[in-house]
């Protein structure tokens, strides 16, 4: 199927209005931080400047994002869907987060069994399973559970945690000689989880990682 590389935004199907959805997504961790609206001046604003510029429907007027909360975005990517009538930018995220309350996304209250859990935070909204998985390591690591595998192998320290590393990573190789996928993705998933204590024991972030993960795509 062959795409074009010749597309101008004239081709994007805006509203009635003149506005087009664009949805900010951080660009390490997939996380979904916001929708707002863009018109044709703020996304070229947008792609001249890489500081992600909006369209403010209350009032009237092109808004640069973190103008004065110094919550900026910077572009990393846009896309636009198969209908061309909506965006998904791909941004860096300065200041302490997407959304004017202070969350790192607007998107923090969860609809449950039909019902809707206001200010039920969810800390890593829509983002992948690894992020959720450093960010839940890291609540037990504040707020310690009783008879929690996690607590007991941060209070053990480092010996512990390196021994494990070392014992996850045998079975892991082992499970490739042995060609058994299944036993291959549950001894994966156990380095990843013990890897993630690791790195936090010793005070490093999972987006740390992520970060040199993405300095090297780009050479790839």
């Amino acid at each position: 199927m062959a795409y074009t590389t010749n597309f101008s935004i004239e081709e994007l199907r805006f509203d009635n209005n003149g506005l087009i959805p664009a949805v900010a997504q951080d660009y390490l961790d997939g996380s979904i931080l916001m929708l707002a609206w863009m018109n044709k001046e703020s996304l070229n604003k947008t792609l001249k400047t890489k500081n992600v510029h909006y369209w403010s429907r209350s009032r009237s007027e092109i808004w640069r994002k973190g103008a004065t909360s110094g919550s900026t975005q910077f572009l990393k990517e846009i896309r636009f869907d198969c209908d061309n009538d909506a965006l998904v930018l791909s941004i860096e995220q300065n200041g302490p987060g997407a959304c004017h309350t202070g969350e790192k996304s607007c998107f923090f209250n969860e609809i449950n069994n039909s019902s809707i859990n206001k200010k039920e935070k969810k800390t890593e909204p829509f983002s992948n399973i690894c992020s959720e998985l450093f960010n839940t390591l890291n609540q037990r690591s504040i707020n310690p559970l009783e008879k929690s595998y996690t607590n007991h192998l941060l209070t053990k320290g480092s010996n512990t945690i390196l021994k494990k590393m070392g014992e996850e990573t045998a079975e892991f190789i082992m499970a490739c000689k042995d060609d058994d996928k299944s036993s291959i993705s549950n001894e994966a998933a156990d380095i990843i989880y013990h890897l993630q204590v690791a790195l936090l024991h010793k005070g490093v972030q999972w987006r740390d990682v992520l970060t040199v993960l993405e300095s090297r795509r780009k050479n790839k």
